[in-house]
């Protein structure tokens, strides 16, 4: 596998990431016990940076490892590495990837006290949906939600997230949409919303769901468009009769679902195409990236 010659971030040093290297004995690599995020960046600045930190100072917070930065100490190397990838012929719209373990220790279940946490960073180009499925629409799949309990703390622990997302590629689907005892949770990796006589839903906040940065941009974009908005417990069932069914994440930013299980998602006309709604919400994101941006 070719490593891309690009700059990284890791534990005080910028370095090729083809040169970055940590200890076998990192419980990142032997327990999966660390946290991730990924912060979209349009044109070289850096969207809603604030929320993003936001979170990995909740994910930090509830695995109990602290902080290891401050927010201008954050800001300072992601600015570094979006100007070092886009000097190097890289794209304007670029993701940048946070990685923080809590360091190297002999193995052992127990935290250990008094060791620095590993800190990882790198950026990469942004991969959007492309211009057939914003047009056409993406099929999905549902499955059991068979993950763990902590869905709210953005674990690198993600076999759960892969095994789900296989369910939906073995099928030539984009997404595995999940439910835990018959109630929507979210997909692999993106939540979930669906549209129900024109208001949006989505699952209220709970351990079970991690609090996408889009939950409050979808209901500040809703609140724009004039467009109902409500989290609440969404039945299996009002899934599949939905009138639209949207998909949200950092790089899908909002995208319709318009098959599900093979099945066209709607009704009447527009029954397997994307919804009115959809095209407000995707229009509204557009205008947020250019102001939402520092």
């Amino acid at each position: 596998m070719n490593i891309p010659h690009t700059l990284c971030y890791l534990n005080g040093e910028y370095l090729p990431l083809s040169e970055a290297k940590v200890s076998v004995l990192d419980r990142g690599f032997v327990f999966g016990d660390g946290i991730y995020e990924v912060v979209p960046v349009y044109g070289n600045k850096l969207f809603r940076f604030d929320e993003h930190m936001a979170r990995l100072g909740r994910s930090l917070a509830k695995i109990r490892i602290d902080n290891p930065l401050g927010r201008e100490q954050w800001l300072e190397r992601c600015r570094k590495l979006i100007a070092a990838l886009h000097e190097h012929g890289g794209a304007v719209d670029q993701m940048i990837y946070i990685q923080v373990t809590r360091g190297v220790a002999v193995r052992d279940h127990v935290m250990p006290l008094g060791i620095e946490p590993t800190v990882f960073m790198s950026a990469s180009p942004m991969k959007p949906a492309s211009g057939e499925q914003r047009h056409q629409g993406v099929a999905c799949v549902s499955a059991r939600d068979f993950r763990w309990e902590r869905g709210d703390i953005k674990s690198i622990s993600l076999l759960g997230n892969v095994l789900a997302r296989q369910v939906s590629a073995d099928r030539d689907a984009l997404e595995t949409i999940m439910f835990r005892a018959g109630f929507l949770t979210e997909a692999a990796a993106s939540n979930v919303w669906i549209v129900h006589e024109g208001a949006v839903l989505g699952p209220p906040k709970s351990e079970h769901v991690l609090e996408g940065i889009r939950y409050e941009l979808i209901k500040e974009l809703c609140e724009e468009c004039g467009i109902a908005y409500n989290l609440r417990p969404i039945a299996e069932g009002e899934v599949n009769a939905a009138d639209e069914i949207l998909l949200t994440s950092a790089t899908k930013e909002v995208l319709p679902v318009t098959t599900l299980d093979g099945e066209g998602v709607g009704h009447g006309a527009l029954r397997g195409k994307p919804g009115p709604v959809y095209a407000r919400l995707y229009e509204a994101y557009q205008r947020a990236k250019q102001t939402q941006s520092i």
